[in-house]
């Protein structure tokens, strides 16, 4: 832990004047963002860039009509702590941590400085950089509160994950792993060792094999896709045993799902992410223990974030696209 330096009015940061493709992106000189009760400033030094973040700058996302803009994006990051609530918190200033800020509440993490509630923010891994800390974050919590809190993992399960190889798909696999459960998932062919390599036992390279032709009696299913890609979520029903659970991750990615889970006898919930940085800490233990590892595509410096942004677009990276600040 070392001291912090004084914190500037103002910060470097990528914002959007209004939702748009990836070039509306732009350096700009905006205030540092303040700190309220329960809150800690961070000096970020990576930051990375989520679907998400890519959904709300384009306007897909319902987010968009609630940011103030000009608006900086970004969720998740790794840093240090430039403002704490008060002297003895144990977030201290100069602590190195990671977590993530909500958007539209609190201004986003692809900027110098970034203000979060200490409830979102844990001591970093010490066994990982500030790059690899910055991609675990969102990607980590969203497969934990999957895997653990809606599936509860388990010896004996067979769970199937859809996209094994993203940034939540590599968690998620490694938490099931983890937990005891039989892992399936589903990748693309360049990504199949690596998703096996992460602890899934079967992985069915999905542009050559339809994954509803080659399985059954599957007790749960992640889905990290839904029905914007080749009704995913519609054949991971079939896929199901008869009460068998389907978890649903990308919002608005299956519009129908409670009908046909109810026509096909199963039961299927939504998830959306709660931040929370206890579950972080125990993230954060299993990291430095060796058992969750962290892959990072691509990093990119703050200042080219439109093409982190074209290449999470894409939609083929595997683990997380990151971007470095070159002033931390």
């Amino acid at each position: 832990m070392t001291e912090s330096a004084p914190v500037p009015e103002s910060m470097t940061a990528i914002v959007i004047d209004e939702p748009g493709p990836a070039t509306a992106l732009r350096a700009a000189t905006v205030p540092v963002p303040p700190t309220y009760i329960g809150e800690v400033l961070v000096k970020v030094a990576a930051a990375s860039v989520n679907p998400i973040d890519t959904k709300i700058r384009s306007g897909v996302s319902p987010t968009s009509k609630a940011l103030d803009y000009p608006a900086v994006l970004g969720h998740d990051f790794s840093g240090t702590i430039a403002r704490a609530p008060y002297e003895a918190h144990p977030l201290s200033d100069g602590t190195e941590v990671y977590g993530m800020t909500r958007l539209p509440r609190y201004s986003g993490s692809h900027a110098e400085y970034v203000s979060a509630p200490t409830l979102c923010v844990a001591p970093k891994p010490q066994t990982l950089s500030h790059v690899e800390a910055a991609s675990a974050p969102l990607a980590a919590l969203t497969a934990w509160g999957a895997v653990v809190d809606v599936a509860r993992a388990h010896h004996g399960q067979r769970i199937l994950i859809h996209a094994g190889a993203g940034g939540v798909g590599q968690f998620a696999v490694q938490f099931a792993r983890f937990f005891g459960a039989e892992v399936i998932s589903t990748a693309s062919e360049d990504n199949l060792e690596f998703v096996r390599s992460l602890g899934a036992s079967t992985v069915i390279d999905y542009r050559a094999t339809r994954f509803d032709d080659e399985l059954s009696d599957v007790d749960v299913v992640i889905d990290l896709i839904g029905n914007v890609s080749d009704d995913t979520g519609s054949r991971s029903l079939r896929v199901l045993r008869n009460g068998g659970l389907y978890i649903n991750v990308p919002t608005g990615s299956f519009p129908t799902m409670a009908d046909e889970a109810d026509s096909a006898g199963v039961r299927a919930t939504r998830f959306t992410l709660t931040p929370s940085g206890e579950v972080l800490a125990k993230i954060t233990r299993l990291i430095d223990q060796g058992e969750v590892r962290v892959h990072i595509d691509k990093t990119f410096d703050l200042m080219d974030a439109a093409d982190a942004h074209a290449a999470v677009e894409t939609g083929h990276t595997r683990g997380k696209v990151v971007l470095t600040l070159a002033t931390s």
